[in-house]
């Protein structure tokens, strides 16, 4: 499936019913979901280049060597297709505390980040945060995680969490009981979905919304 358009209604997932993407890691269709928003630009950049498959890991180093001059999504793909020297995982997907993907995962972040017409500023640089974050779940706490997870529908569709909704969306999640966790933050989620003024182009300047 295509990655949503902006203005896009969020959809739900059949197999978690959550919104999708909002269900990964642990839901595996919208694992998949998150995954293509990688692979396919990947399956773009290769045509583009005119790669044969058994080219695909000579490529993904041309792009590791360069990641300025590549979008964020085929600097993740290319990184996927070389295993790390140290942990032999995916190259910045290893263990923590792998030094190789540490360094690997710091690289990533000089990628190019192009915002979509009619989001509000550094919505793409949000999506890739929270992408990153699903797809390197062993990095970072449950509490981060269910919290990035839940706001990726949302930036997927072009909105952008206001400051005070990213705040109430931490906040729900510090001191309260893990079985409460996941509801406190939904609520925050469909308070924003209620309110398609918040968080677009045309409404608040939400830059600092989200890392």
């Amino acid at each position: 499936m295509a990655r949503p358009e902006v203005g896009d209604e969020v959809r739900r997932c059949a197999a978690c019913g959550g919104y999708a993407y909002g269900g990964a890691p642990d839901c595996a269709v919208c694992r998949a979901l998150v995954d293509a928003i990688v692979e396919d630009e990947w399956a773009v950049f290769v045509r583009r280049m005119g790669a044969a498959p058994a080219e695909e890991r000579a490529l993904a180093e041309m792009v590791t060597a360069e990641p300025d001059r590549h979008d964020w999504r085929v600097v993740d793909a290319a990184l996927d297709r070389i295993e790390c020297g140290d942990c032999g995982e995916r190259l910045g997907r290893g263990p923590a505390g792998c030094a190789g993907c540490e360094l690997a995962h710091g690289f990533r972040y000089a990628a190019v980040e192009t915002d979509r017409p009619g989001v509000p500023p550094g919505n793409e640089h949000a999506v890739r945060v929270n992408v990153s974050v699903v797809r390197r779940p062993q990095m970072t706490s449950a509490a981060e995680l269910l919290v990035r997870r839940k706001l990726l529908p949302l930036l997927l569709v072009g909105r952008l969490p206001t400051t005070q909704e990213a705040q109430r969306a931490s906040a729900a999640v510090k001191g309260a009981a893990a079985d409460a966790r996941e509801r406190l933050v939904d609520e925050v989620v469909e308070a924003a979905l209620a309110d398609p003024g918040k968080g677009t182009a045309a409404g608040t300047d939400t830059r600092k919304g989200t890392a």
